[in-house]
């Protein structure tokens, strides 16, 4: 089955030649490369938090197969969807799911259903494609959304995650090892100061590779970072995969693109190692 880009023209360029010109720009660094076990990255149009996510994308050597986790904005679809094999396109290319990867995922946890519907629409792992294809061209995905935010599921996937990672390591030698990356955004529509302040308890949990403190942060402070669970998941896996720490890249938030401040979205980029 093959996925057609669902917000292409409106998040990124529909124009391949643009887009890859958009992209290029966004990770142009000096910075070197280096592995890493998962990044945090933001998902909005890329005119607003491509030059975020082009910066953690710049810092991180792409492996074979990465693990797309993000929020389920639709609604539609069950609580922990994984599309299991085809391709998703995006302006001037195609991406391959990792049939093998996905599959054992969906073996190793039972929540976890084979579905394509929460996926048809959304746009939180789509607009990571740019990059991971300039990165990596023959690239493949794992795609999961979650409707599920609850501790439990983070966690119970978090070491599904790191389990099939693992077994793939094993399979196919450590140098494939796949990246889990965790789309959000920060916090929405609070004036710039106040979103600052508040993702700065998510950023700090994030570093600490606080999976149980992201979400009592959330809680506590009411932050409205759409993919909290996406990224808790993420942290409970980099945990058991042996990562030691995060680093914020860079952040910003929609006020620094448009220049109104009122009411803006807080963009993170992190690297977990």
């Amino acid at each position: 089955m093959v996925r057609p880009p669902a917000v292409a023209g409106q998040f990124y360029s529909a124009s391949p030649e643009r887009l890859d010109a958009e992209v290029a720009g966004y990770t142009q660094s000096e910075a070197v490369p280096h592995a890493a076990v998962g990044v945090v990255t933001p998902h909005a149009g890329l005119m607003y938090s491509g030059h975020v996510a082009g910066a953690v994308y710049a810092r991180v050597l792409l492996p074979e197969t990465v693990i797309l986790i993000g929020p389920n904005h639709t609604g539609f679809g069950p609580p922990v969807s994984v599309y299991p094999d085809g391709s998703w396109l995006i302006p001037g290319a195609e991406v391959a799911v990792d049939r093998v990867l996905a599959g054992d995922i969906l073996a190793r946890y039972p929540r976890a259903e084979a579905d394509v519907s929460a996926h048809q629409s959304e746009h939180c792992l789509e607009v990571q494609l740019p990059f991971l294809r300039r990165a990596r061209p023959g690239v493949r995905i794992v795609p999961i959304v979650l409707g599920a935010t609850n501790e439990e599921v983070c966690r119970e996937l978090g070491h599904c995650l790191a389990a099939a990672i693992t077994a793939q390591a094993v399979r196919e030698g450590l140098a494939a090892r796949a990246l889990l990356i965790a789309s959000t955004d920060m916090n929405h529509y609070e004036p710039d100061r106040v979103t600052r302040d508040k993702d700065r308890f998510a950023v700090e949990a994030i570093e600490r590779l606080d999976p149980a403190g992201l979400l009592a942060a959330v809680r506590m402070h009411r932050i409205t970072m759409c993919g909290f669970a996406a990224t808790a998941t993420v942290l409970y896996a980099a945990q058991i995969l042996g990562a030691t720490g995060a680093s914020l890249i860079r952040y910003a938030t929609s006020g620094d693109m448009s220049g109104h401040f009122d009411r803006v979205v807080g963009y993170a980029g992190l690297t977990i190692t």
